[in-house]
């Protein structure tokens, strides 16, 4: 129960507050709603909405009446069931091959580097080594770096390799991820007590056991949102497949898409930009179903890892 909170009487004696009477909360209390703030939000949501709502929208139309209908409401024929069914079957297929290409290349590679990301992450944060201000520096102008400053030293070490127009071209830098580093650093000094791996030492638990029975758990908001990140900078990944691969059976969906995006300005090439709207919308969906499902995560992870003090 709660202190109850007394008013000046007369004489100066203060008289306690009526039972059963609740306490009023002074207008200071209240939170302030913001006009401006509201309007940003507004316009931020907006602007985030505005291109999914048109990518649905389209997605409805067929090839004409996405020419000569507004861009940003119904046409009269509801086309959307076709055009999956074309995007699917297009080409042989290809859309499919594509989608378990951008799928192989999102297990392989954003799951090995959220997997590495928490093997160094918790090494980093738990263990005091010779050189650790040097990794860390390190760390921190890798993520300065931007990715499309290494892709052609990464093509010509991998052209030396023999290793282009194949899938490790893909997965093998996709391994590689500074942010996904720092940010378990950061998540695994706060999240893992020191006191309960000492314990876990005392009672004649190794390393490895230690790591994956009582840290492991303890990280796992960390983790999913490292995969998150991961996972949507691999499945939107486009300039590293753009100069690694030329054959076009193993081109993720990006390269897929802007192909046939391409075909009606080649000779002889037909138009087919409704299957590039919904085949574009195929491949949203897988990430907003992980967002979706992993949100109570991610969203933990985050708050974890930017309260440290």
């Amino acid at each position: 129960m709660g202190t109850p909170s007394y008013t000046d009487g007369p004489a100066g004696h203060r008289t306690p507050p009526a039972r059963g009477v609740p306490r009023r909360r002074h207008f200071a209390d209240r939170p302030r709603r913001s006009v401006l703030l509201t309007a940003l939000m507004g316009l931020t949501a907006l602007y985030a909405l505005l291109p999914l709502a048109w990518l649905v929208i389209n997605a409805t139309k067929t090839q004409k009446s996405l020419l000569d209908s507004f861009g940003l409401w119904f046409s009269g024929d509801f086309a959307l069931w076709d055009n999956i069914t074309q995007t699917l079957t297009y080409d042989d297929g290809i859309f499919v091959r594509w989608f378990l290409n951008t799928l192989l290349y999102v297990v392989a590679g954003a799951g090995g580097a959220t997997f590495l990301a928490v093997l160094g992450g918790y090494g980093l944060a738990k263990f005091d080594f010779p050189g650790k201000r040097a990794v860390f520096a390190t760390v921190i102008g890798a993520v300065a770096v931007p990715a499309t400053a290494l892709a052609v030293p990464t093509f010509l070490m991998f052209s030396k390799a023999g290793l282009t127009d194949t899938p490790w071209a893909v997965v093998v830098p996709s391994l590689v991820s500074p942010f996904g580093l720092y940010l378990m650093w950061v998540f695994a000094a706060e999240a893992v007590p020191a006191e309960l791996l000492e314990a876990a030492r005392v009672d004649g638990s190794g390393e490895l056991r230690t790591f994956f029975q009582v840290a492991l758990p303890l990280l796992t908001p960390g983790i999913v949102t490292v995969l998150l990140f991961t996972m949507v900078q691999t499945w939107n990944n486009y300039f590293l497949p753009l100069i690694m691969l030329k054959d076009p059976d193993w081109y993720p969906l990006t390269l897929g898409l802007n192909a046939w995006n391409e075909q009606a300005s080649t000779a002889g090439g037909h138009a087919v930009f409704n299957l590039v709207i919904t085949g574009s919308l195929l491949t949203i969906v897988p990430l907003v179903a992980a967002f979706l499902l992993l949100q109570r995560y991610w969203r933990s992870g985050l708050a974890a890892g930017s309260v440290k003090g």
